[in-house]
């Protein structure tokens, strides 16, 4: 199966039916990234995870149909291997209700009116971020890259022999404390989810985060006065930024960054992923996010469940020689710098002497 023309068409595998998405992309309700990323190969395992209501899914993609594989022809590519930010995050993967539509309507009140976000904003970079996680150019949530951080061995090395130096790399794992845990929520997305709601002429977005200013001027300026209502904002802002960097990244920049290697669906996950030992502590402090593998496995499934599964797939790692990395806390915390130094030092060696 071929892509087509890269800017005209776009086609993809699901269950062994190929179908042509080249104008349907820009209105598939996920985002027209999360399924373009796909153009080309087999979705068919990440259908499954995405979809709660496959039955109502699949009317709407009657009309995509442009053919079956062949007989003989296999249907993964051959190179292929067999809190209330917590709360959003849980509404946002349609795994609180049953019905879809409670979920995003759930995901629009927690992320626009408590906390002034954009659940479209988020929606549209993260469903990208579970596709395809730690895949260079595929997973939005390595766009720090290079501007920023040189992230993972192979694209460190690689931005080194190319002699490009946008920041001073091998210093990296020093200043990250002072510049992507505070400042994460107060200016990226702060700012980027505003921008992008107002380009995107998102209406409902932006009357929910309208409706949390007003919300939070009238519980807090008659206490705080103007100035204190700012430094009060901020405050809270930073806290939540740093606690959210932590737990986010840590399941995943010390794991392997790369381009996009065509692998089946389980592999991409594990490569890109690892667990933080639970514990009552663990699993509050990262709204279960320490089962990190297993939320990406099955991204719609209630994270009460995790524990449940995580022996599962555990076994099958084990059954088929896929590492299943779990770690303390503390290592994990650890581990973040570590990568960070590690990859600085490969640029490094890679600009100077290569």
């Amino acid at each position: 199966m071929g892509k087509g023309h890269p800017q005209q068409e776009r086609w993809l595998v699901i269950n062994r039916k190929v179908y042509d998405i080249s104008q349907f992309h820009r209105q598939h309700p996920g985002g027209s990234r999360v399924i373009s990323h796909y153009a080309g190969q087999d979705a068919t395992d990440a259908f499954v995870a995405f979809h709660l209501d496959k039955a109502l899914v699949r009317k709407y993609m009657t009309p995509l149909l442009i053919g079956e594989l062949a007989p003989d022809q296999p249907r993964i590519e051959p190179h292929k291997n067999v809190q209330n930010g917590f709360l959003q995050h849980d509404l946002g993967h349609l795994s609180v209700f049953s019905k879809p539509k409670w979920n995003h309507l759930g995901s629009h009140f927690v992320m626009g009116f408590l906390q002034g976000g954009s659940a479209s904003w988020w929606k549209h970079l993260h469903n990208q971020h579970h596709a395809k996680p730690n895949c260079f150019h595929k997973d939005p949530d390595l766009n720090m890259h290079p501007l920023l951080f040189a992230l993972g061995k192979k694209l460190s090395v690689e931005l080194g022999r190319k002699k490009k130096k946008y920041m001073p790399y091998n210093h990296q794992h020093k200043y990250y404390f002072i510049t992507m845990p505070p400042f994460l929520i107060p200016v990226y997305v702060a700012f980027h989810t505003v921008f992008k709601a107002i380009q995107r002429k998102q209406c409902v977005d932006l009357a929910f985060s309208l409706s949390f200013v007003i919300r939070f001027i009238l519980m807090y300026k008659p206490l705080l006065g103007v100035m204190g209502l700012l430094m009060f904002h901020e405050l809270v802002r930073v806290l939540q930024s740093t606690w959210f960097t932590w737990v986010s990244q840590m399941n995943h920049i010390p794991m392997n960054i790369d381009y996009d290697k065509n692998m089946d669906w389980f592999t991409t996950q594990l490569q890109g992923t690892c667990n933080v030992h639970p514990s009552p502590f663990n699993d509050w402090f990262t709204g279960h996010l320490n089962f990190q593998i297993e939320h990406h496995l099955f991204p719609t499934m209630p994270r009460h469940n995790y524990w449940k599964v995580a022996p599962l797939v555990k076994s099958l790692c084990t059954k088929h020689g896929i590492e299943y990395q779990c770690k303390s806390l503390i290592t994990a915390f650890a581990d973040i710098v570590r990568s960070l130094k590690e990859s600085g030092e490969l640029w490094l060696d890679a600009y100077l002497h290569k």
